[in-house]
């Protein structure tokens, strides 16, 4: 049996080593277009700040890794059209432009996502760049490095740690951003307001609630950025506007999201038997709202790439779904996420309510015990946790992997108030703050449920 799998970066790898794993008798056949795979994008900042060395660091794969393992790797290789009523490819080769056709059992779509470029005038212009791809990355942190102003426009996680690796290389930045406040999609205003101070507490220029309109040269060589609110004279500027799922190969032939996503089920199968789907091209099955949704993160690379390879054959693993954990550093801050704001809690109808806590993490006995500060979501109908987001110098990071397996086995503010957590002055107080956020809700809802 013949399995092809279009791109190689996070699914791709992912499921290739599973096939290689479960089904080692396939003929495994890859598809990608850049030259390279395994680029983690967020080593991008890294670079630019000079924590990370060089870029290809980030690289944790290299095609020939699997060519020794039998599987035909075919780099700078385009799929220009997939035909699932006869399982055939039409490829080309990126280098030669010539032309094939070939033929598959099972197909893995690992297509990824592209850059979501906003319609601006002038976004064509050579002194805005992009930074996903490897290529990219290599040409922002090539094409910066000599200059003085940078302005990144989004300020979403990418854009605010672009920001942030500027700023610590010298430069002096403009981070523009169109929503009312940073991180919308992820953090509540509390936490937004607390990350929009270390950004400008270390030189950087917040500016929100402003929409970019147009980019243009000016007259010394620089670019400038022309917006709703003001005019802004750069060297460069960095686009960070958000990701579409990269899909159009299976338009019109599996059934998609209207964004383009590809549905799957929880096998990461399509609607096609043969054809299975991952990664930022496929949709995720979000647990706090029970519904499908799109959330491109590395993290759900790997594991749907995992379940696919798995299941390209036999259905044996089902996805357990995802709260889209998340997290980030922030001039030595902490931010860490997981499941739904108060925001999206309420666009899905839920009867939403959350507390915020705030203490140092251990006894004030103890040196730096830094502040911690706690976001915690809930439905007021049967006090399930919905999400919960922190911030603090300490390393909170791992405490919204607690709450995200609460919030996965429909844990309650009833029991993290209880939740059996260690205690050491070294690590924590005798409650943890988790269990202190938790009791503060459960006083929100006037004690705890009689059980």
């Amino acid at each position: 049996m013949k399995v092809v799998v279009i791109g190689c970066t996070h699914a791709g790898i992912a499921a290739i080593k599973q096939i290689l794993k479960y089904y080692p008798e396939t003929e495994i056949t890859v598809y990608e277009r850049q030259s390279s795979i395994s680029y983690l994008s967020c080593a991008t900042y890294l670079r630019i700040e000079g924590t990370v060395r060089t870029l290809s660091d980030a690289l944790y794969a290299e095609p020939e890794d699997f060519v020794k393992q039998g599987v035909d790797m075919e780099m700078n290789h385009d799929v220009i059209r997939v035909d699932k009523h006869d399982h055939s490819l039409l490829i080309q080769d990126l280098t030669t432009k010539k032309m094939e056709k070939t033929t598959y059992d099972k197909l893995i779509v690992a297509t990824g996502s592209t850059t979501a470029i906003p319609t601006i005038s002038g976004i064509e212009n050579p002194k805005v760049l992009l930074c996903k791809t490897y290529e990219q990355a290599h040409d922002l942190c090539e094409h910066t490095i000599n200059k003085n102003k940078i302005a990144v426009i989004g300020g979403g996680y990418v854009g605010v740690e672009l920001a942030e690796g500027y700023a610590k290389s010298g430069h002096e930045v403009w981070l523009i951003q169109q929503a009312a406040y940073l991180l919308n999609k992820y953090v509540e205003p509390s936490i937004a307001q607390a990350v929009e101070k270390e950004l400008t507490d270390h030189g950087v220029h917040v500016v929100t609630c402003t929409q970019v309109q147009a980019f243009s040269d000016a007259d010394d060589g620089g670019l400038m950025v022309t917006t709703d609110t003001n005019n802004y004279h750069v060297d460069m500027a960095a686009i960070s506007a958000g990701i579409i799922p990269q899909t159009d190969l299976l338009q019109e032939q599996v059934d998609t999201a209207k964004n383009g996503a590809i549905i799957t089920d929880e096998y990461m199968q399509t609607s096609d038997h043969d054809i299975l789907a991952a990664g930022d091209a496929a949709i995720v099955h979000f647990n706090p709202t029970s519904s499908n949704t799109y959330s491109p993160l590395a993290s759900h690379a790997v594991r749907q790439g995992m379940l696919a390879g798995i299941n390209v054959f036999e259905r044996r693993l089902r996805s357990i779904g995802t709260q889209s954990t998340t997290g980030m550093q922030v001039f030595g801050q902490t931010v860490a996420s997981t499941g739904l704001t108060v925001e999206d809690a309420k666009t899905a109808l839920l009867n939403v309510a959350s507390v915020m806590y705030e203490g140092p993490y251990r006894p004030d006995f103890m040196p730096d015990a830094y502040p911690v500060k706690v976001v915690l979501i809930y439905d007021k109908n049967n006090r399930k946790i919905l999400g919960a987001q922190l911030m603090s110098k300490h390393d909170v990071s791992q405490s919204a992997n607690t709450i995200s397996a609460l919030i996965q086995n429909n844990g309650t503010i009833d029991q993290l108030a209880f939740l059996d957590m260690l205690f050491s002055p070294n690590f924590n107080n005798p409650f943890d703050y988790l269990n202190l956020a938790g009791q503060k809700a459960v006083n929100q809802e006037n004690g705890y449920l009689r059980t």
